[in-house]
């Protein structure tokens, strides 16, 4: 889980997730929508992402392609919903402890 919520830490790894997310697409034209960083840089970006387990990489000759491999997400998922369930319950319960508070001093 550490790997993927580092990998997705980073804007340009959320901005080629988001490219990724409906279809698989050619790092050529990932690299295309990154003019401000240099091709190592993104084929970086990708590597990290593959090695969280946030893309998958299909090749076809000399090129690579990716798409979003949503599983990956899962346990970093998991873990979110946890924590904001927890929060949101301990937020209800002090909403609730207050407005008997308020009643009761009615």
């Amino acid at each position: 889980m550490d790997e993927v919520l580092r990998a997705v830490s980073d804007p340009t790894r959320r901005a080629i997730l988001d490219l990724v997310r409906e279809r698989e697409v050619p790092a050529g034209e990932i690299a295309e929508r990154f003019p401000e960083i240099s091709r190592p840089a993104v084929s970086q970006h990708l590597r990290t992402l593959a090695s969280a387990g946030l893309v998958e990489v299909r090749r076809a000759g000399n090129r690579r392609f990716y798409r979003l491999r949503p599983e990956g997400l899962t346990e970093a998922l998991t873990f979110l919903e946890t924590m904001w369930s927890a929060s949101l319950g301990r937020l209800r319960q002090a909403a609730e402890r207050e407005d008997r508070d308020a009643r009761g001093s009615s």
